[in-house]
């Protein structure tokens, strides 16, 4: 079994003063393996997101979808506009590529890489998460609250520090 780097939503939408540092890391760090997935998050017109938290940023065809890293051209993009890119396609895809093993990284920590992790976690692919190539939009306390959180739903082995 192999195993693969899934870049979360690290878009220009999302850089800001806590999160600047995640474009240089992420793009050094998919040279690491030979399978890169990349999620671009985007928010559909009547989403919850805007209606329910009032949230209206990353809209379809702005510059704020635009990743904020170079993606080696073996990079699969996976467009979504929920939290999270676990869905019957990218399943699929691990399966195909006999993948068990998902190492997580990218933002935000607290939303959209949990999501991702939880959702891994519950379809018995092992998730990791790269805490170091991770950072939340909100700032560092969402990120170091998300890391004390992550060890008791998918495990403590399955942080890395």
């Amino acid at each position: 079994m192999k195993k693969c780097l899934l870049i979360v939503d690290v878009q220009k939408g999302f850089i800001n003063k806590s999160t600047n540092h995640i474009p240089n890391l992420v793009e050094q760090l998919q040279k690491d393996y030979s399978y890169v997935y990349t999620t671009r998050f985007f928010n559909k017109t009547g989403s919850f997101y805007r209606t329910l938290i009032n949230w209206d940023r990353l809209e379809k065809n702005s510059e704020e979808l635009e990743l904020a890293f170079k993606p080696l051209k073996k990079t699969k993009i996976i467009d979504k506009s929920i939290y999270t890119c676990v869905d019957k396609n990218f399943l699929d895809d691990l399966k195909k590529n006999n993948i068990n093993e998902v190492h997580v990284c990218g933002i935000d920590t607290d939303a959209c890489v949990t999501k991702c992790v939880i959702d891994l976690f519950e379809q018995n692919i092992k998730p990791i998460v790269l805490a170091k190539y991770c950072a939340s939009y909100g700032g560092v306390e969402f990120h170091e609250c998300t890391l004390k959180i992550l060890p008791r739903l998918i495990g403590e082995k399955q942080i890395i520090l």
